[in-house]
């Protein structure tokens, strides 16, 4: 007979092993010696350790479902309870039971966990939803559009809930897309329409721009060219493809006839220059005339420069009236020469002039005689107040013998 502190071998080679509830036959050995029957028993267990071992690691580090973990916990006891190896038993029972409690205690964590991961899910994806409902009623239409795309990616991220729960939020979510989509559509086929509207109406603006391109009539046409300008502005932009084109034609249009423009305004610019060189020479000569000492001789010179004058042409237009206030300032003092020698040659109104003078002279006269009467009687006020009214008739008599002296008499 063999044995060792785990089990042993009787002389008919029956194999036991020791458990805390006494031998428990292990198997019958009739192939070799009794050492080599206790040392197969032996492996046996080792082999049994090594499950454990592997199982326990396994449930320790491994995402290993409860359900697989206890039937390969459910295995190993079978095979421990079965006495099929010499060793410790009870101590594998043990790590067995052990093992159980590890994985019931984990197979709560994970429901805790699971539990949590749902509530957080069920927050997330009702956030998505309360910002895609917002979105749907967005005029953003670019980055509304990216940001629902961005959302639907985190929503396949994210866990499933409870069927009925997962399909009302996702009814939800996917009706909010949907009614942005359908708004955005909406949009953009007004605006296309829009945008065809604009292009006819600029079709039209385009064809009168390049019919007016070849127009001399220089001011109108370009009060016109504006008038369309303002008109292209409020007509609102056409397909991208189309504005460009008409923008060209429309532009082109233009070119055309402002740089004809410039051009004759260049030419006329230059002309009124080389114009205003002329006037001026002439309003030199015509200076010349002043002061008057010939009348006839003054008018006559005077007439021929102003024919020359309005023979050359129009001067720039800011340059143009000081030019022309010379020649005016020459053209007054020949006339007030004139209207001076009329008064000294005309026998009608110096004879009224003289008139008039001799009547004031009386009238000064007797006033005076009045004044020294009154003095003379004493009477001072009636005096003084005849002597205010003879200051005026004085100064009216003073008047007129001035203009009577520019009769030369």
């Amino acid at each position: 007979m063999s044995s060792d502190p785990w089990g042993r071998v009787d002389e008919t080679g029956t194999v036991y092993v020791r458990t805390a509830d006494g031998e428990k036959v292990v198997g019958s050995w009739q192939a070799g010696t009794p050492e080599e029957a206790l040392a197969y028993f032996e492996r046996k267990y080792e082999g049994l350790v090594v499950e454990i071992g592997l199982l326990e690691r396994r449930v320790r580090t491994t995402d290993l479902s409860s359900k697989d973990a206890q039937t390969a916990i459910g295995h190993l006891r079978t095979q421990v309870d079965e006495h099929h190896a010499v060793g410790d038993l009870d101590a594998l029972r043990v790590r067995l039971d052990k093992l159980v409690s590890t994985v019931d205690s984990r197979r709560e964590e994970r429901k805790v966990q699971k539990a949590k991961q749902t509530d957080e899910a069920r927050a997330a994806k009702d956030a998505l939803v309360v910002e895609a409902e917002e979105l749907a009623q967005s005029d953003q239409w670019r980055s509304a559009g990216e940001r629902l795309r961005a959302l639907v990616d985190i929503w396949k991220g994210l866990p499933r809930l409870d069927r009925k729960s997962d399909d009302e939020l996702w009814h939800r979510f996917s009706h909010a897309r949907s009614a942005f989509s359908k708004r955005r559509k909406a949009h953009f086929a007004s605006l296309d329409a829009q945008r065809e509207d604009a292009r006819k109406v600029k079709e039209k603006l385009v064809a009168e721009a390049e019919a007016l391109s070849k127009s001399t009539d220089f001011g109108p046409t370009a009060a016109r060219y504006r008038e369309l300008m303002e008109s292209w502005k409020a007509a609102g932009r056409a397909q991208r493809e189309s504005e460009d084109d008409l923008w060209n034609r429309f532009r082109g249009a233009q070119d055309v006839f402002f740089a004809a423009r410039s051009e004759v305004f260049a030419e006329r610019d230059a002309e009124q220059v080389e114009n205003l060189k002329l006037k001026e020479e002439l309003a030199d000569e015509a200076e010349k005339l002043v002061p008057v000492t010939d009348l006839k001789a003054a008018r006559a010179a005077f007439r021929s420069l102003n024919e020359r004058w309005e023979a050359i042409g129009h001067v720039p237009r800011d340059a143009r009236p000081k030019v022309e206030g010379r020649m005016h300032a020459v053209e007054r003092a020949i006339q007030e020469t004139e209207e001076g020698e009329w008064r000294r040659t005309n026998p009608e109104a110096r004879a009224r002039a003289a008139g008039l003078t001799g009547q004031l002279q009386a009238a000064v006269d007797k006033l005076q005689g009045q004044i020294d009467a009154a003095r003379s009687a004493g009477n001072n006020a009636k005096a003084d107040k005849l002597s205010r009214e003879l200051e005026g008739r004085q100064a009216l008599l003073d008047q007129a013998l001035k203009g009577l002296e520019e009769f030369g008499g």
